[in-house]
């Protein structure tokens, strides 16, 4: 009984682990990030932060004074698998993209069940981040400059 124990315990204390380790390939993608692209009177950012179960961000778009659009971003474990979870005031429930591709600069997430989009790709290149959602034929791209 007490060697059972101690394999589970040390089987918790590796998955806890492993999953610390992967998590840390994230790290890139901390701070806050000012959106490149955008049209004429209109700013974006998205913030990310460093949690304890993950990382935390938010993005939000604003037309001069008035916010537009604001959505709450996550990167987490689940069932031993890393999400990241896209949390939109139009969704009833937040939208889990599994990742399915990880570097030390960039990472690619999917979800084949939503309807748009359906692969999200955020990737490093100096101090530019791209986020790409895409869908098939439909492909939009975010460009954004870190702030701090």
């Amino acid at each position: 009984m007490m060697k059972k124990s101690i394999l589970i315990v040390f089987g918790l204390f590796f998955a806890h682990f492993s999953f610390s380790q992967a998590m840390e390939d994230f790290k890139w993608l901390e701070g806050k990030w000012e959106r490149q692209n955008v049209r004429p009177g209109t700013t974006a950012f998205e913030v990310w932060e460093r949690t304890s179960d993950g990382y935390s961000g938010l993005g939000i778009s604003m037309r001069g004074a008035d916010t537009t659009f604001v959505e709450s971003l996550a990167l987490v474990e689940k069932d031993e698998t890393i999400y990241y979870v896209a949390n939109v005031s139009s969704n009833a429930e937040p939208t889990y993209f599994k990742v399915t591709e990880i570097s030390k600069t960039g990472f690619e997430s999917e979800n084949p069940q939503h309807d748009f989009p359906k692969k999200i790709q955020y990737f490093l290149e100096g101090e530019k981040l791209t986020a790409v959602i895409s869908a098939g034929e439909k492909t939009m791209g975010f460009i954004f400059k870190k702030m701090n």
